[in-house]
Formats: structure tokens, C-alpha cells, sequence
């Protein structure tokens, strides 16, 4: 299970998170501080959006062999079938995966191996071979769609807990989402039998728009199992020699992807995991979090048929670490095909140093509006990136008030710029246009 910082920390009492409160979400706590946190573990964090909470026809769960295969185009991930009508459903109201999503599922940028993320999976997946003498079983094509058991009741994750809204998950149906971690897959690798495991995948998070964060990103999350044997004789029990170990090899990850560099452990919380740390790294003269981690909560072990074992967990964010190795700027640029951009990686070059092609400017254009009680900031934001895509680079809160009636005003400033091109007034003048008529249709408010 890996570690999201979101998702451990945000037991949140506001209404305004739980529109759908009886439905499960996933975006592991983040701290208010720092949006870079947010994707830089894998289990262990939470926020998403939620609608309604009304019951509907469950979707096939797609590991059994009764998801629905349709005539249509169909994609296949890890062995399953999968059709845009299985993930995108206008009729169900408990559904709110759109197109954009869609088609970003089976995009696979973790499993190229001239791609930054491909480069920095396969490099891990070298320090792992060589420390462990290639015991890890690695798990990189599982399908992103999972149950809400197995993306939160199986890590631990509270009923109430924010993470299972609507605002922060994408909900395929009512008991159906797509993986907000990859430790939606640890239970069922548990049972399987497996002792050593790395899952790399892409994670499906609403959220904010600036350069740190997408919807769509990836994951890798480590998992070790001990067994009584490996530790009688250590003088330590269990868990103190699952964290010694667990210690022990992230730092030498550490200095294997960023050279020698001082480190230091903070003590935190998790759900799953007890005791839990992140390690942060003093890089480019500022302390750093590269990942989450912890000894696994016995109550996981145990309902999978480990209750004699004990086990440690890691969860990181490829992104996060491959934007400091590459020096990439704009989370959006993992998802470019333009070859100034893709041709400048190779496969087993770690940290070679983007170089920036696109000098386009921004454009700026404001947007005021009293809200609801149901306004969330995540709704808004995707409403914006379903009509602009990636020509959104960041949508930001400028400014607020409550007037004397008690309505409340936010005026949100939209920057679009496209890495590639330069964009028209005419363009964006009828790009805004379209977007403020659909966040009044959409999102209820009152334009001012």
C-alpha cells in the first residue's frame, strides 16, 4: 500500500467534502502546505469529489469474467477488456468519469522505456534487482479499475473518510472507481501468495490545475513480508526490524537516484501503516519529501492470511520525482507527443536535464461568480479541463468575499498557454466564453 500524505491526514468535518458522504473516495490526505505532497506517495493519500449517492445497476467488476466486453473500440489492460460505455455513463448518476479521462486510460507512460517516467520506474526497478537479487515481483499492467473495497476498505480507509467523496474520486458507479493508488491492488497480491512486490501504475485523482498537478498520474508502491524466522534472531522484534530494513533500503534508493545527498526521517501517520515515516533529502538547497512509508497495520496482513508475518510498505510519486531529475517544469509535459519534447529522453538516462522549447505566453482571464453551499473548487476545475484540455495551465483563487446577505463571491483567475504554439485572442476569447456558460450550467452559480 503505498503512502499518500493526503490521505493520512484529512479526516475532514466539512459538509462541503462530503456531498456524497455514504460513497467512497480516494485521494489520501495532503497537507495544506504543500501541493507537491500530494502525488508524491501512492496508498497513502486521499481527496476526491463526490455526486450523488443514489443506488444504481453495479458495473461488472472488471477482474471477473463477466465485465462487459463491447463491439466497439476496446482497449485492454492486464488481460481486461474494456469499453469507453464501461467507464463513461451519462444515464448513471453515480458516475462521473468524463471523455478526458477516458482517454487517458491505457496511455501506459510508466511502461516506455524512452519516456522520463519509464526511465525513472526502470531505474528503481534496477536498484530493487540488485539489492534484493531480483526478488520483487513487479506488477505494472494491473487494470486502474477496481472496486471501492479494494481501493479503500482493504487499506483501511474510514468509512467517513474524505478521500471517498465525489469530489476526489472518479466514480465509475456506485461500488466501481478508478485507483486512486496502486495499494488497491495489495490485498489480492497478499492472497496470491506474494512476498516482495513493486506496482507501478496510473492513479486517477480530481484535483486542482497548476503545474504540480493532474488528474491523471502514476504511482509505485513496495511491499515486503517478513516472516518469524527472518527476525528471532535480530534481538529486535518484528516491527522494529521491518522499519530497520525498510530504512535501510530507501536510503540507499535515495542516494541511487539523487547521489549523496543528507537525509532525514519525519515521524508521521498513515492508516495502514504503524509506525509510518517519510524521508525527505536536502536537494537543490531545500529539504525535499520523496516518499511515505511504514511497517504494515497487522489488521491487513491478518485478513489476508498473513497474520503470522510482518510486512513494511513505500509508496512515490513518479512524477514528483522525475520533474527534479528532468527538470521539468509543467506536470503537462509528461503527456506530450511533440518531439521537441520526447526526443530529448533515453531509455536508461537518468536525469538528463530538459531544456525548454516553448517560450508562448500566458493568457490571463478572470471569472466571478456566487457560489452554492455544493461548490467545490475540484467541480470547477473539471468542468474547465473538460472544454480547454491542456491549454489550462492553471485555474487560481484571487480573491473572496461574503456580502452582507451572506452570499459568498470567488473571482478565479484562468491562465491558458499551450507548450506548443501560440494561442489567438480569438481562440481563447471564445474558449472562456464557453467555459463560463458551462460552470453557470453545470456548477449552479450566479455569474457576476
Amino acid at each position: 500500500m503505498l503512502i499518500h500524505t493526503r490521505f493520512a491526514r484529512a479526516l475532514s468535518t466539512n459538509p462541503a467534502l462530503h456531498m456524497a458522504s455514504s460513497l467512497p473516495h480516494p485521494h489520501l490526505l495532503r497537507p495544506p502546505s504543500s501541493h507537491l505532497r500530494s502525488h508524491l506517495l501512492s496508498p497513502f493519500s486521499s481527496r476526491f469529489l463526490s455526486f450523488s449517492s443514489s443506488p444504481s445497476s453495479t458495473v461488472p467488476n472488471p477482474s471477473t469474467k463477466n465485465f462487459k466486453t463491447a463491439t466497439a473500440a476496446l482497449l485492454e489492460i492486464g488481460g481486461v477488456k474494456i469499453a469507453k460505455e464501461d467507464v463513461v455513463k451519462e444515464d448513471d448518476p453515480t458516475n462521473n468519469v468524463p471523455d478526458t479521462i477516458y482517454s487517458k486510460i491505457g496511455l501506459q507512460l510508466h511502461r516506455r522505456d524512452n519516456h522520463p517516467l519509464g526511465i525513472l520506474k526502470n531505474a528503481i526497478y534496477d536498484y530493487f534487482d540488485t539489492s534484493y537479487s531480483a526478488k520483487f515481483v513487479k506488477f505494472d499492467d494491473l487494470c486502474p479499475i477496481v472496486s471501492v473495497k479494494e481501493n479503500f476498505d482493504d487499506v483501511l480507509v474510514p468509512a467517513d473518510h474524505v478521500s471517498r467523496s465525489y469530489n476526489d474520486t472518479y466514480y465509475v458507479d456506485s461500488q466501481t472507481v478508478l485507483r486512486c493508488h496502486t495499494s488497491a491492488h495489495q490485498a489480492e497480491l497478499l492472497r496470491k501468495g506474494h512476498t516482495h512486490i513493486l506496482v507501478t501504475g496510473d492513479v486517477y485523482r480530481r484535483d486542482s490545475i497548476d503545474s504540480t498537478h493532474y488528474p491523471v498520474f502514476h504511482q509505485m508502491e513496495g511491499l515486503r513480508l517478513f516472516s518469524s524466522d527472518e527476525w528471532l534472531g535480530s534481538g529486535m522484534d518484528g516491527t522494529s526490524y521491518a522499519a530497520t530494513d525498510l530504512k535501510k533500503l530507501l536510503e540507499g534508493l535515495a542516494k541511487h537516484l539523487f547521489g549523496t545527498v543528507e537525509m532525514r526521517w519525519v515521524d508521521t501517520y498513515f492508516p495502514f501503516t504503524n509506525p509510518s515515516f517519510e524521508l525527505e533529502i536536502y536537494f537543490q538547497e531545500k529539504w525535499m519529501e520523496v516518499l511515505g512509508c511504514g511497517v504494515t497495520e497487522q489488521e491487513i496482513l491478518g485478513r489476508n492470511g498473513r497474520q503470522d508475518h510482518v510486512a513494511w510498505a513505500f509508496g512515490l510519486g513518479l512524477e514528483r520525482l522525475a520533474m527534479v531529475l528532468f527538470d521539468i517544469p509543467d506536470i503537462r509535459l509528461f503527456w506530450t507527443n511533440d518531439q521537441r519534447f520526447t526526443s530529448q529522453f533515453s531509455e536508461g538516462k537518468l536525469g538528463v536535464k530538459f531544456k525548454p522549447f516553448s517560450k508562448f505566453p500566458p493568457c490571463y482571464k478572470d471569472m466571478s461568480f456566487w457560489i452554492s453551499d455544493a461548490f467545490t473548487e475540484n467541480n470547477l476545475c473539471e468542468v474547465v479541463r473538460g472544454l480547454a484540455g491542456d491549454l489550462v495551465e492553471e485555474v487560481q483563487l484571487i480573491d473572496n468575499f461574503t456580502n452582507k446577505k451572506g452570499m459568498t463571491s470567488h473571482c478565479y483567475r484562468i491562465a491558458y498557454r499551450s507548450m506548443e504554439r501560440s494561442l489567438t485572442d480569438e481562440e481563447i476569447n471564445q474558449l472562456q466564453w464557453n467555459v463560463r456558460e458551462a460552470v453557470q450550467d453545470k456548477l449552479k452559480v450566479v455569474l457576476r
